[in-house]
This record gives C-alpha cells, sequence and structure tokens, in this order.
C-alpha cells in the first residue's frame, strides 16, 4: 500500500486552524491523527511545509496539502482464546463475540481481539480485509456482545460485502434503554455524521449533512423507567443505534457516551446485544439466520427488574 495525498482549498470565509480545518476534510481521522501528521511534516500551505497544529489559515484559496503514510502492518499472532462459535464452514466463522472485546487491532489494542482469537481458531488468507482488518466484513462496538460475521476467503470477504453494502443483511438488536420512548413502536430517520465538538463521538447532522441512517424499534417491556427495546437497523452506521436512541431522549442503559455519565444501572458496559443476523451466505440464495441470546448478565437485569414489577 502507498501513501495518499489529498489537496484541499481553503475557501472559509472566516479565519480556521489548520488542524481544525484538516479533520473536517478527513472525518475518518482524528484531531490527535491529524496533529501528528502535521507535526511530522506531512501537510503543506501554499507548497511550505507547515508544522504548527494551530497554524490559522486566514486567506481564501489557499492550497492545503496533506500526505498520508500507509499503515503499519501489525505483526498479527494468533492467540488462543476461547470463542464461541455459532456456525462454520469454508467460507465463513459467525461468532457470538462478548462485550469488553474490539474487533481488530488499533491504537491502543494490539493484541485480545476478534482478529486475534479468530486467528488463534483458524487461517486467513493475506489480503483478506487488509493485514490488520483479516476476514473482517462489518463491526460491533466494544462493549456491544452478538452476532458477528467473519470472511475466510477472498471470494467470500467480496460477497458479504456485497450483501452488506446492497443492504440485504438483516440486522437485530436488543436494547434496555433508560426512559420510555415518545411511543411503542418506531422509526428513527435521522442522519449521522462525526460530532464536531468531540471526534471520537458520532451525532445526529443538521439537514443536509451526514449519512442516511434508518433504525425501527419495537418496545417488549416497560420495566420501571425503563424500556426493554428490539431493533432492527436498515443502515448500519457508527454508533448508529446509540446516537438514534439518544435523540429521542431514551438512551442505552450504561452508555456513558451518548447516555448518563453516571450509569442508572451498573454494569461495565453498555446495554446493547446483536440479537440476530440474517443473510446469505456465499453462493446461496437463500437468506440464513444466525442468532445468539442475551449473555447471562443481561438477562439477569432484565429477570430482576420484572421482579420488580410483580
Amino acid at each position: 500500500m502507498k501513501s495518499v495525498t489529498y489537496t484541499f482549498v481553503f475557501l472559509n470565509d472566516s479565519p480556521d486552524r489548520l488542524d481544525r480545518f484538516l479533520t473536517m476534510q478527513l472525518p475518518s481521522k482524528t484531531r490527535s491523527q491529524i496533529q501528528r501528521l502535521i507535526k511530522e511534516g506531512r501537510v503543506l500551505v501554499d507548497n511550505l511545509v507547515i508544522t504548527k497544529t494551530g497554524y490559522s489559515l486566514e486567506k481564501k484559496g489557499i492550497s492545503i496539502e496533506i500526505t498520508i503514510p500507509p499503515p503499519t502492518p501489525l505483526d498479527l499472532q494468533p492467540e488462543k482464546i476461547p470463542l464461541d462459535i455459532l456456525f462454520e464452514d469454508n467460507d465463513v466463522m459467525v461468532i457470538n463475540k462478548p462485550a469488553g472485546m474490539v474487533m481488530h487491532p488499533a491504537v491502543g489494542h494490539s493484541t485480545g481481539t476478534l482478529v486475534h482469537a479468530a486467528l488463534g481458531h483458524t487461517s486467513f488468507p493475506d489480503g483478506i480485509g487488509g493485514k490488520m482488518r483479516p476476514g473482517i466484513v462489518h463491526r460491533l462496538d466494544k462493549n456491544t456482545s452478538g452476532v458477528v460475521i467473519l470472511a475466510k476467503n477472498e471470494k467470500a470477504h467480496f460477497w458479504l460485502q456485497e450483501q452488506f453494502k446492497s443492504r440485504k443483511v438483516q440486522k437485530y438488536y436488543l436494547a434496555l434503554v433508560d426512559k420510555h420512548p415518545p411511543t411503542e413502536s418506531g422509526k428513527i430517520v435521522a442522519p449521522i455524521y462525526r460530532d464536531r465538538t468531540n471526534r471520537k463521538k458520532m451525532a445526529v447532522a443538521p439537514k443536509g449533512e451526514g449519512k442516511v441512517a434508518v433504525t425501527i424499534y419495537h418496545t417488549l417491556l416497560k420495566l420501571g423507567q425503563y424500556s426493554f427495546l428490539e431493533i432492527q437497523i436498515l443502515t448500519g452506521r457508527t454508533h448508529q443505534i446509540r446516537v438514534h436512541l439518544s435523540s429521542i431522549g431514551s438512551p442505552v442503559t450504561g452508555d456513558t457516551i451518548y447516555g448518563y455519565s453516571t450509569p442508572t444501572i451498573v454494569l461495565g458496559r453498555h446495554f446493547l446485544h446483536a440479537k440476530r443476523l440474517e443473510i446469505q451466505l456465499p453462493g446461496q440464495q437463500t437468506l440464513r439466520s444466525f442468532e445468539a441470546g442475551l449473555p447471562a448478565g443481561l438477562q439477569n437485569i432484565i429477570d430482576e427488574l420484572k421482579a420488580k414489577e410483580k
């Protein structure tokens, strides 16, 4: 993989910081990542190297060029981490991912990921999803448990990617939320983009901005101040369920990022579980359904709340 260079023209009516401007142009990068690239001398402003992250862009029409080096390949070592494998054949592996496990290696997570565990169980040919993300075609947040599917070869990887891109995959979740949604069942249609003030968060975007996102929910139980929901997402945006439920005043219980900073129930995670995945496996024309029940800790919470209702 080679370095990639992007060129932008500053057209803002008011001055802006160099690091902030580039972060807005490259939403896949965090502000700290952009700042590091600036300090490394990888940014030119009107063909001059600028290493000051807070450099002020003031003149319309100036050119900003940033070169992003290829990711440093990680020497992934298989790890003997137990996995709850729901299904496996020559093409795919379906896993019930536990909460607390990161999907693939990233900054701060160089070991103990789902990829490391999967490599300890099987092998992935070079290039299937990249050296740092072999087999990955979709993701669950670190503290979301449930069904995830991995591709075991290039043909399967392409097939599964197309299934997700064309939105043929049916994805269902279970969530406990603080407070009751405004209606027992509903559809949330609200675009999502990266939060302008905190680049690690996502947010509902103003009209005309962000990426389309659709979440359908149905209340299974009302348990005191909580609602237990079944959720289907028609799109797969980062943190979609958590952002959408927070936007209607019913954040996921235990979610300290989009909900209450002090959880109303101490879980050590948020109460969100990928219950079921329906997908066409490589070469097949009918949907296969893979399901994982609530982890014991979450089921215990539901049982305790039910008992209080009696």
